[in-house]
């Protein structure tokens, strides 16, 4: 399956479970030029500098649309062979190119509105107060907190988003799950993804059968009642859907999975939120620097021969692998104190929600959620701790997601 590197230098093999990632992310931090990696086989020049990395994501000359710029893709040498096909392979915003790419956000943008996003902000509140509740009953107990609470929020506030069924939300987190795990074989990426299309199909059937003050109401009349050719393609609806879930659900829960540790594993950075010298925004913004939820996110294609200055030439054609958790945590931005967790550092810039006209449009409801899950897990426990040395915890087993199989704590 591993394509011939098309230059010299042997590629940088990313591990599938993550367990060498801060060795691979010092190996990206340690170049200003993109670095040739083998993700899943595939061949793709990563970037984790921060400076260059901007450059590209604003660049016209890098696309993110397979069906015109990645010859592999266009050629059929990647359909049910490489595990991150449907990451790729999805017609939405996160794909388009270019005018497609214009369309489509103008659609899609409205959804996204701040009154939506805002008329969440109860929703964040009353779930994550009834979470809390159900971990009260756990108390002086060892529970895996990011299954009770760091997954179980962003699952109950997307599907209120989306106007899930309540019998619908329990397959939500088991499907999603399934195409971050980047150790599946190519059989099972492939039923993950039909897994996905067959729960989301059914969703929009059901809410086209009965609207509501949804997301998913409102981007189904896009689809159903512009007729002036530029409204939304079935597919474009359903694979919009599924960036929504997979964005908000995965990213979010890392981000909480990744403070929480942050903050158990070094008690004089929960104390500087206790004694007023960080918020629980700083904490937040200094998780998406520190620990990004998203380490890779593929792919980017040069549309044309692309000369990097002291590096190499990205040819047309070739795949581009933005490293976000490399380029958010580069000493580049914060010095030789850039890989320690700081809650009062007075530079949290990242890169985490992307940059340029791919920038994330949930960001702020992945704030909120954030901030409001520490602030009320604290505040009802404070005595947390972690059950085991932070050095334990194992990592998710993805090349994508970056957060913690499990997290057990002890509630006081």
């Amino acid at each position: 399956m591993h394509q011939e590197p098309p230059r010299s230098t042997s590629p940088l093999v990313l591990d599938p479970t993550a367990r060498r990632r801060a060795e691979e992310e010092r190996v990206l931090r340690s170049s200003q030029a993109p670095v040739l990696v083998d993700i899943l086989g595939e061949l793709a020049w990563a970037v984790g500098d921060p400076d260059l990395l901007a450059r590209l994501l604003t660049d016209p000359r890098v696309s993110k649309d397979p069906r015109q710029h990645w010859p592999r893709f266009i050629a059929g040498e990647i359909v049910g062979k490489w595990p991150l096909y449907l990451q790729v392979s999805v017609d939405n915003m996160f794909t388009a190119y270019g005018r497609a790419h214009r369309r489509l956000r103008r659609l899609v943008s409205p959804a996204f509105a701040a009154r939506r996003l805002d008329a969440l902000v109860p929703s964040v509140e009353a779930n994550t107060a009834e979470l809390l509740d159900a971990l009260e009953e756990h108390r002086g107990e060892v529970v895996d907190l990011r299954a009770a609470y760091a997954v179980q929020l962003p699952v109950r506030v997307i599907s209120d988003l989306l106007g899930v069924q309540e019998r619908m939300r329990g397959r939500f987190k088991a499907t999603i799950d399934a195409i971050w795990n980047t150790t599946a074989t190519p059989q099972e990426a492939v039923a993950a993804a039909e897994a996905v299309y067959e729960m989301l199909g059914e969703h929009v059937r059901a809410k086209r059968a009965r609207p509501a003050d949804d997301l998913t109401s409102t981007l189904i009349a896009t689809r159903d009642d512009e007729a002036d050719g530029t409204a939304l393609t079935e597919r474009e609806l359903v694979d919009t859907l599924l960036l929504v879930v997979a964005a908000g659900y995965e990213t979010t829960v890392n981000l909480i999975d990744s403070a929480v540790t942050a903050l158990l594993a070094d008690p004089a950075q929960l104390a500087h939120v206790r004694e007023g010298r960080a918020a629980w925004s700083d904490v937040v913004e200094e998780t998406l620097r520190f620990a990004a939820p998203v380490s890779h996110m593929p792919m980017r294609y040069a549309v044309e021969d692309i000369e990097i200055p002291g590096g190499p030439t990205i040819r047309q054609g070739e795949a581009i692998l933005p490293s976000f958790g490399a380029a958010s945590g580069h000493p580049k931005r914060q010095g030789v104190s850039a890989g320690r967790f700081d809650a009062t550092r007075p530079d949290r810039s990242h890169i985490s929600f992307g940059h340029g006209v791919h920038f994330c449009l949930g960001a702020p409801l992945a704030r909120a959620e954030g901030a409001t899950a520490l602030a009320g897990l604290f505040g009802r426990f404070p005595e947390v701790r972690l059950a085991v040395p932070a050095a334990e915890l194992e990592p998710l087993p993805s090349i994508l997601g970056n957060g913690h199989q499990e997290l057990p704590v002890r509630l006081g």
